[in-house]
């Protein structure tokens, strides 16, 4: 609310986005989906969004949002990339509890602090916690704005172990060496890019990109062909 006291009562955001992506965190391949943009807010209260699921924000002030959601995540599958993947077995689809918190400096230096921490109820199993601010850039106007900043994940060894540990009975089936995951850390480090341009009133353009690195204990995994990670997505949307 700091930067808008009189937050209409909805707002929404609809349209179509294309992204590419690695088909893992850790794959050389990568993909390219698209799909629809749902972006619905309730005031600063509550929202549905094809990026961030449902959530309802419990704390809420001038300078701060807290918050719990839930959210799916699509798991892996051995047919994502299967000359590296083959024996390996797959991980499950499973939705995603979370909860998250945003704090903005000031409104003169609106640096914008967030952290999140997402269970998986099945699937992966496990929890993933990610840090990062962002702040908009300069060149940034009404109707083109900029924003950037670096961002941190942390995993449990549980959620490690599945995405990129390797038990004897894969080992056998796949060919990798067997690889245990034993600590709870770092498992990722990047930077961020966003960029919007209003077309007009109502019609927006918006550029999403991110380079990122696999880190900690993760990045020995022989799963891992590729550390540096890039994503890069591209939507176009309809606002009221």
């Amino acid at each position: 609310r700091i930067f808008e006291p009189d937050m209409p009562r909805f707002r929404t955001v609809l349209g179509l986005a294309a992204e590419v992506q690695p088909v893992y965190d850790g794959a050389r391949a990568s993909r390219v989906q698209g799909g629809p943009v749902i972006n619905i807010h309730y005031r600063d209260i509550a929202f549905v969004t094809t990026g961030e699921g449902i959530g309802y924000n419990v704390l809420r002030g001038d300078h701060y949002q807290v918050g719990v959601g839930m959210t799916y995540d699509f798991g892996r599958e051995m047919k994502d990339d299967y000359s590296n993947l083959r024996g390996m077995g797959d991980i499950g689809a499973a939705p995603v509890a979370k909860m998250f918190a945003s704090w903005v400096l000031s409104k003169k230096f609106p640096l914008i602090l967030r952290v999140d921490a997402r269970q998986f109820m099945g699937g992966a199993q496990g929890a993933v916690g990610d840090a990062g601010v962002y702040l908009p850039l300069p060149g940034s106007s009404k109707t083109f704005v900029m924003f950037a900043g670096p961002s941190i994940t942390l995993a449990t060894h549980h959620y490690l172990q599945t995405l990129y540990g390797v038990t004897p009975q894969q080992a056998l089936a796949s060919g990798h060496p067997v690889y245990e995951e034993r600590h709870t850390g770092t498992s990722a480090a990047g930077v961020g890019f966003s960029a919007t341009k209003f077309l007009t009133s109502h019609w927006l353009l918006n550029l999403d990109t991110a380079i990122s690195q696999v880190r900690g204990s993760a990045s020995r995994s022989p799963l891992i062909e590729r550390r540096t990670q890039r994503v890069l997505a591209l939507s176009v949307d309809y606002q009221w």
